[in-house]
Formats: structure tokens, C-alpha cells, sequence
């Protein structure tokens, strides 16, 4: 029999519609009767495609007696962390400073009046590895609830409090060698040998990724190596799907070879940006390679046929964890069969394995030793590797895939847009800028309520939520649109979001509050970067870069608030920061260019990579960064006062040399 989560969207959500648990979702509904019943509340926090939730729906979820001691002295409330995120910012936040820790499932036990007291992540079934039992855990909580009312309330309202000054500003002046510092913060912390950050788990930590580009960008050698040794380390790993293109999350280990094999749309789109990036600096094939194989996958197995891209796929087919990506090498054997000794050698392929009895292919051999033993030249070495590739596809379509987490939120798609917008620019690929406009069609018709953007849409049903994130993704998507197309509606569509973030999210006091409403025990405003930039950090940028093309300084005041709400963060912790740091790089190093059109140097323009700068692209006039200008000419400016007008692309090149001089121009 179905409980209540089965009238509900989440794919997670619905995951759970047939356990025996009463599960509510979050709402009022729930919060009545806790109440009503004097109740504490058991919060759990997952996702779609979170192996561990699977875990503890399959051991504790589903069994009848923890669920009768759920349903009998709790009221049990299930969250899709990706659905509703500013609950899931508050309590984890909460979860970190009872335990230290975090991570999903989350299990948090609340009062009535939603204040944590208790919680953990993952608990077994019974005792083991120092982890209490499930069911232990549910009658010591019921107890203390019972028999140590006082004790509870107060640990429950002092945790508040705490959160409360958590998010109390720690601002102050900014260093004048904030960049110079925010590097060697991160260079103490990179793997020197395999690339990235810090070992085992190792993370792409796309954010720092993008942060080092533009660094790159300028000239600056540090975060060029950094950048580089990572990107060739990620690349040649099996953390990236070396048959279907796209990364998986994480590596288990330091060295990129085995990876947690779920896929996440906000990595790859952000990992084909940075690689886009790189490719068109370095002229590398690896690099161009990575980016198209990434952004094909995202159209072949991401796409809502109306454009929107879906959130993730599972790591998990048939309950196994990478069952569907491994090989053994006798099945690569029979798939490729007269090419299956060179492939055999380029992934690594051996009979003993290289993950628990299988392979997890990588790409380590060098791929010009490999082209010299078969004899063919780059251009036909690339069309074997891709036949290659193709057949091995092919043959994997035929196993059970990974669930696809198929809800469209709106700032996941606003990283993907950002990509497939600025790839179908520079590489002139214009399959790509038509997914970018149907991407764009559908999110700005389909999600949009009452000025702003909505975070989750599935199966024709829009949630009312909207978050600070969704505004500023998603128009830093639509600005990159516009950057690329020259459609004015694109930036206006920016325009329209980056208003209401003022109207509906800014703090008086610094920055912008996650949400544009309460109900949560605190406000949450999430200004650290995680696995995507946060709220505060694009939100920052987008008023950067549009306050730019409008000429409105009250924007670029409202970002430098953000910014300087964490001051002392940005100089002391650049791996927690590093959206906002870009940001305060746009604003203190950024440049406008002004092409008004027509004009015979709109293409060259747009296949160049300018990460610092804001492109206004139209009709004299047309936007205030085009007053005055003269059809045909290009002016490079910093905040307004501009460098001499241009009608080449080399004299664009010393204009902007004579700005950045070390820049990879």
C-alpha cells in the first residue's frame, strides 16, 4: 500500500512511496501533527541517486518493525535535498556542528517546532563499526523525548542559537594580494603528482577549477600547472566515462581510477566549461575531445525532449554499484575483436582487473606510443578511437542502465546552458547553441511564476519554490546565450532575474539570503561554494557583469556586499570561496567589450575565451555599453572609460594585452 509520497514529484521521493514507514513530506501537514501528537520529527534528507540512501531504505526503510517504531513515536518527514535545498542547507548545517561531519542520507531528529536535537548520516540495521544500531537509536531517542523533555529543548534551542551566529558576517578589508594568497592557500593543498585537491576521496572541485581558468587565463604559471596536471590526471582516469563521455562525482582514491559512478549534471557542465576553456588556450586534442564527448552525452542521455537538462544518473544498476560501467577483458575481447589488443593496452584492461575482480577503464597509456605501434597518423588514430568507442557503447546499451534522476532544476540548467552556449560560440558548433535556445525556451516559459525562476519541474508539475541559486545560474546560462547569439532576449531574460534577486533575496546587512521566504528555524545563506558555486557567488557574479552592460554601479555595489560580507573567509579558506573570488577578480580585473553591429568582427570575437570579460554585442544604442559606438569598431573598456576603437582581431589582441599583459590571448 502506497503512503503519501506517492502523490509526490521527487523521483527520491517516490522511491519511498511503498515503505511501510508513514512517511510525510515536508509541510504543514506534518508539522500539525507533530505538534498535535507531541511528537518529535525524524527528518531524512537524500536523493535519487545517493547509494547510501538505497542502503538504508533497503535495510531499515522496508522492514516492518523500524517502521512501527517510526510510525508510532516519531513523525517521519522524507527531503529531497536537491527538490528543497534550503532545507537541506539549514540541517546540514546543524548535522556538522552536532557530529563534525556530514553527508546523506542525513537523519536528523527535530522538535515539533523544527529544531534539531539529534542526528547522524547513515545508520545500520545493527551494531557495527562503532555505528549503534537503526532501531537502538529510534528507542534511545523515543526515551530521552519521553523522560528528558528539559534536556532536550535545550540542547535543541542552544544548537539554534549557534547556527544563528554562524551566519553572522566575518567581514573586514579585503588583502590587497587576496588572489596572490587565495593561490598559495590552494597550492598547499594540490596533489603535485596526480593533480587535484587533497586525496582520498579526491573531487573535481569544478568551482577552484574555474577559479584557477581564469587565472590561467591571465598568465599566472601557478594556477596554469595546477590547472593543467589536473585536468590531464581527470581525463586519463576512470573518473571520466572513457566510452560515454561525462564524469562521474568523485574517485574513491587519490589517483583518479576508481570512481563513485553516479553522474551529475552540474559536473559535467561545469567540467566542459573549464575544459572548453583550456582546449581553446591550448590548442590541446585531449582537452576538445573531452568537451564535445562530454556535452554529446548530455544531449544523448540528459535531455527532456522539450530541452531541459534532468539531474543525474545513478551509480547503482541491478543494486550493484558499477555494474553497468565495468568490463571484464573478455568482454571487451568479444566486442572489439581485431582491436581489442590496442584497446586492451589504452584502458588498461587486464584479465585480474583493476576494481574488485573488473575493470574501471583509463586512458593512461600515451596515446602517440600507441599511435606509432599501430602505424596510423592523429587524424586516423582519432576515427579508430571513436569506432572503438562507439562498438563498446553499443554493447554496453544492452545491460540494465542506472536509474535518471529525470526532475529539471532551474540552476543546474543554468551551468549546463553556460555551457552548451559558450561551446556552440567558440567551437562553432551550432547544434550546440540550438540546444542552448531550446534549453533557454523551455526553463524561461515553463519555470518562470510571478517573476521568478521555480527550482524544480517534473512531468509537467512546477514546485513553487524559488532559491537564490536559480536566478543567478541560470542568468549567468542566459547572459552566456546572449554572448554567444547576439539575441537580445537572452539578456533581458538575465536582466529580469538579476532584478528580482534585489528585490527578493537581499540582506540589509551583506549578500542574499538563499530563499525568498522563512519558515526554517534561520534564514539559510549558503555562501560557500561547494560542488557548484553558491547562491552569494553567482549571484555576485551575474550583477558584475550585467551592471557592466547596463551601467548600473548599484548592481556592482550589491555584488561587492556579497563579496565583502566574507572578507576574512576569501583570504583564510580560497577552497570554500573560490566562486566568490572570481567575482571579486570580474569586479577589480574585469573588462567590457562593446561590438556594435553590424560588424565583420562579431565571429572572430566570440570564438575567443575572455573568462574576464562581459561581451555587449548589438545595435548602436541598444544597450548603454553601445551608446555612441560606431558599427564595426570594437571597444575594450573597464568600467566605462575605454581603450581606443578597433576593426581587427589582432589589434583587439594588443588592446587587451595592454590590460592583461601576461594573458593567453
Amino acid at each position: 500500500m502506497a503512503n503519501r509520497l506517492a502523490l509526490e514529484t521527487s523521483p527520491y521521493l517516490l522511491q519511498h512511496a511503498h515503505n511501510p514507514v508513514d512517511w510525510f513530506p515536508w509541510g504543514e501537514e506534518a508539522f500539525a501533527k507533530a505538534k498535535a501528537e507531541d511528537k518529535p520529527i525524524f527528518l531524512s534528507v537524500g536523493y535519487a541517486t545517493c547509494h547510501w540512501c538505497h542502503v538504508m531504505e533497503r535495510e531499515s526503510f522496508e522492514d516492518p518493525e523500524t517502521a512501527q517504531l517510526l510510525n508510532e513515536f516519531f513523525v517521519p518527514v522524507k527531503v529531497d535535498r536537491e527538490e528543497l535545498p534550503d532545507v537541506d542547507h539549514v540541517y546540514m548545517m546543524a548535522l556538522q556542528a552536532l557530529t563534525g561531519s556530514g553527508g546523506w542520507p542525513m537523519s536528523l531528529f527535530l522538535t515539533p517546532d523544527l529544531k534539531p536535537f539529534y542526528g547522524g548520516t547513515y545508520f545500520p540495521p545493527e551494531d557495527r563499526h562503532g555505528l549503534p544500531s537503526f532501531a537502538r537509536v529510534l528507542k534511545t531517542i523515543a526515551s530521552t523525548w519521553q523522560n528528558r523533555r528539559e534536556e532536550v529543548l535545550g540542547s535543541a534551542d542552544e544548537l539554534t542559537q549557534h547556527l544563528h551566529k554562524l551566519l553572522v558576517p566575518r567581514g573586514g578589508p579585503l588583502p590587497q594580494d587576496l588572489h596572490a594568497q587565495a593561490l598559495k592557500q590552494l597550492a598547499r593543498a594540490h596533489d603535485a603528482t596526480h593533480g587535484g585537491f587533497g586525496g582520498a576521496p579526491k573531487f573535481p572541485q569544478a568551482p577552484t577549477l574555474t577559479y584557477l581558468l581564469a587565472l590561467a587565463w591571465k598568465g599566472d604559471p601557478l594556477a596554469w600547472g595546477m590547472l593543467e596536471l589536473t585536468l590531464d590526471k581527470m581525463a586519463e582516469g576512470g573518473i571520466y566515462d572513457q566510452v560515454g563521455g561525462g564524469f562521474h562525482r568523485y574517485a574513491v582514491d587519490g589517483i583518479w581510477r576508481v570512481p563513485h559512478f553516479e553522474k551529475m549534471l552540474y559536473d559535467n557542465a561545469q567540467l566542459a566549461w573549464v575544459y572548453l576553456g583550456m582546449s581553446r588556450l591550448t590548442g590541446k586534442t585531449l582537452y576538445r575531445r573531452v568537451t564535445l564527448e562530454t556535452l554529446d552525452y548530455l544531449l544523448r542521455e540528459m535531455q527532456h525532449p522539450e530541452g531541459g537538462f534532468y539531474s543525474a544518473q545513478d551509480a547503482d544498476s541491478e543494486g550493484v554499484e558499477g555494474k553497468f560501467y565495468v568490463w571484464s577483458e573478455q568482454e571487451v575481447r568479444a566486442v572489439l575483436g581485431s582491436d581489442a589488443e590496442a584497446a586492451l593496452k589504452l584502458f588498461g584492461v587486464s584479465q585480474a582487473g583493476n576494481w574488485e575482480g573488473v575493470n574501471v577503464l583509463e586512458a593512461r597509456y600515451p596515446e602517440p606510443a600507441l599511435r606509432q605501434e599501430l602505424g596510423l597518423d592523429e587524424a586516423t588514430f582519432a576515427r579508430w578511437l571513436e569506432e572503438v568507442k562507439a562498438k563498446l557503447y553499443q554493447a554496453r546499451r544492452q545491460r540494465i542502465p542506472p536509474l535518471t534522476d529525470d526532475k529539471i532544476l532551474a540552476d543546474w540548467n543554468g551551468l549546463a546552458l553556460r555551457a552548451f552556449a559558450a561551446a556552440g560560440r567558440i567551437l562553432g558548433k551550432e547544434a550546440y547553441l540550438e540546444a542552448a535556445r531550446k534549453n533557454a525556451e523551455f526553463v524561461t516559459s515553463r519555470m518562470m511564476r510571478d517573476g521568478l525562476l521555480r527550482h524544480s519541474w517534473r512531468g509537467g508539475k512546477l514546485r513553487p519554490e524559488a532559491y537564490l541559486s536559480d536566478q543567478a545560474s541560470y542568468g549567468l546560462g542566459l547572459l552566456e546565450t546572449y554572448q554567444a547569439t547576439g539575441e537580445m532576449r537572452w539578456l533581458e531574460a538575465a536582466r529580469t532575474l538579476a532584478e528580482g534577486i534585489l528585490t527578493h533575496f537581499r540582506d540589509p546587512n551583506g549578500g542574499f539570503f538563499d530563499a525568498s521566504g522563512g519558515g526554517l528555524p534561520l534564514r539559510a545563506k549558503d555562501v560557500f561554494d561547494g560542488p557548484y558555486p553558491g547562491g552569494n557567488s553567482a549571484a555576485a557574479e551575474l550583477l558584475i557583469r550585467l551592471a557592466a552592460l547596463y551601467e548600473r554601479e548599484d548592481w556592482a555595489e550589491a555584488a561587492r556586499g556579497a563579496i565583502e560580507f566574507h572578507a576574512q573567509g576569501l583570504a583564510h579558506s580560497p577552497s570554500a570561496f573560490p566562486g566568490l573570488l572570481l567575482a571579486h577578480l570580474l569586479d577589480t580585473e574585469g573588462t567590457e567589450l562593446a561590438l556594435p553591429t553590424p560588424s565583420g568582427l562579431a565571429r572572430e570575437v566570440q570564438s575567443q575565451f575572455l573568462p574576464l570579460t562581459a561581451l555587449a554585442i548589438g545595435q548602436p544604442g541598444e544597450l548603454p555599453a553601445l551608446r555612441g559606438r560606431e558599427a564595426g569598431k570594437a571597444y575594450l573598456c573597464r568600467r566605462g572609460v575605454c581603450r581606443l576603437p578597433v576593426d581587427g582581431l589582432e589589434a583587439l589582441g594588443e588592446e587587451l594585452r595592454a590590460i592583461y599583459p601576461e594573458a593567453r590571448v
